[in-house]
């Protein structure tokens, strides 16, 4: 097997069913919901300490390495006594199945390869943050599945696995965990991870130590005010009923070490409004592709949906970028905001690529020049370098094990 091989949620599943079959007595399996496309979702639990660990995978389907790092922590929890000296471990084996099923790159070559099998649902429909978007009412049950699962355990420390496609390794807290940082930053240089100091989804959050960051104060203001979602109303909160907290751990497929350069950026606002400009220039390019195949109202195609969904964020995003001052004058947040604005538009390109290749030949090719072309000038401009994907699910699953210690410690 290659090693840029990351396990199917298929084989999560025999592996977790595997698993109970061999530890009957202290592991078991049980379905916790059904996903909008008929899926079951699955729960793998170890010990019964009333302390618990929940750690999540798959809530992205375009993350994959949380799929190998919550297989490596559930044999560790297993093997290592000490792990549940005093607390359960609980798995949600994917969030989100049905987006899973859609992204089909479990071994990318390169960025282009990765991004001819991309699929990442609009934010209404991801698990994680459809209650920043949605009322309670019209929740997808994948999402009412994980709060129920939350509700039940009430764990002490939820994790949700995360990942990025290029940049590097970073955390986000909804409440501090002191001592974290130290194992952390450790772990990313021992497996040469660089750590994503300025990490645009943490922007304007204050940091604990280098790249573990901590969500602000409720008054505080977000650093792009276009974007809907916001994390104090994602799932992650809903451990804070009772009394736990959410660390998100994300690691990237391939690194760059220009996300880890705290030097100061010599002229931030005029790199935003270009960053801007770019954004702009290549959405509309995107756009009127879908313009000429799809007028009218929202598709029931996901791939389509999404990616009319990532074209409709771009307006204001940009007009955050020139008109918000920057949360971080950085060079490592300049690099981050420089990756996710080449992001935006690449995700749309990727998907209605794929939602057009049967149907209209022609529109699929001038999509699929743009995927190439953006997917080589990402890896180019960023100096990619393949993260092996045991080191990924190894400083996870460190980061993890690190998180819930110094978490337990603060009951």
């Amino acid at each position: 097997m290659r090693e840029s091989r990351y396990p199917t949620v298929a084989e999560l599943v025999f592996s977790a069913r595997a698993l109970a079959v061999q530890w009957p007595g202290l592991c078991v399996l049980r379905q916790v919901g059904v996903s909008r496309g008929g899926r079951p979702l699955h729960l793998l639990s170890v010990g019964r300490a009333r302390h618990a660990v929940l750690v999540v995978a798959g809530a992205h389907a375009n993350e994959p390495a949380g799929n190998g790092t919550l297989l490596t922590l559930a044999r560790r929890a297993l093997y290592e006594r000490e792990l549940r000296d005093g607390v359960s471990w609980h798995f949600l084996l994917c969030a989100d199945p049905d987006g899973a099923s859609l992204h089909v790159t479990p071994a990318p070559r390169s960025l282009y390869d990765y991004h001819l099998g991309f699929f990442r649902p609009a934010g209404p429909e991801q698990p994680e943050w459809a209650p920043s978007v949605l009322p309670a009412d019209r929740l997808p049950p994948e999402t009412r599945a994980l709060t129920g699962v939350i509700d039940e355990l009430r764990p002490f420390l939820q994790v949700s696995l995360h990942g990025t496609d290029l940049g590097g390794s970073w955390v986000q807290l909804t409440r501090d965990v002191p001592g974290l940082a130290e194992p952390f930053a450790k772990s990313a240089a021992e497996l040469h991870i660089p750590v994503e100091t300025g990490a645009s989804d943490a922007a304007g959050w204050p940091a604990s130590g280098p790249g573990v960051h901590v969500m602000p104060a409720p008054e505080a203001a977000p650093a792009y005010p276009s974007l809907t979602d916001d994390a104090r109303h994602s799932t992650w909160y809903h451990a804070h009923r009772y009394g736990g907290l959410t660390a998100v751990v994300e690691v990237p497929m391939w690194a760059s070490d220009l996300v880890d350069d705290p030097a100061p950026h010599p002229a931030p606002d005029t790199a935003m409004h270009a960053l801007a400009q770019r954004l702009l220039r290549d959405a509309r390019e995107v756009r009127h592709v879908l313009e000429d195949v799809r007028p009218g109202p929202p598709p029931a195609d996901p791939l389509l949906r999404a990616a009319t969904w990532v074209l409709e964020l771009v307006p204001g995003l940009a007009d955050d970028l020139i008109r918000t001052p920057p949360a971080d004058g950085t060079r490592a947040y300049v690099g981050s905001v420089d990756a996710f604005a080449r992001r935006v538009p690449l995700r749309a390109a990727a998907m209605l690529r794929r939602a057009l290749r049967d149907t209209d030949a022609q529109a699929a090719a001038r999509l699929d020049r743009l995927v190439a072309h953006w997917s080589d000038a990402f890896a180019t401009r960023f100096h990619a370098r393949w993260v092996p994907v045991r080191h990924q699910v190894e400083h996870q699953s460190r980061t993890v094990v690190a998180a819930a210690r110094q978490a337990r410690g603060m009951g």
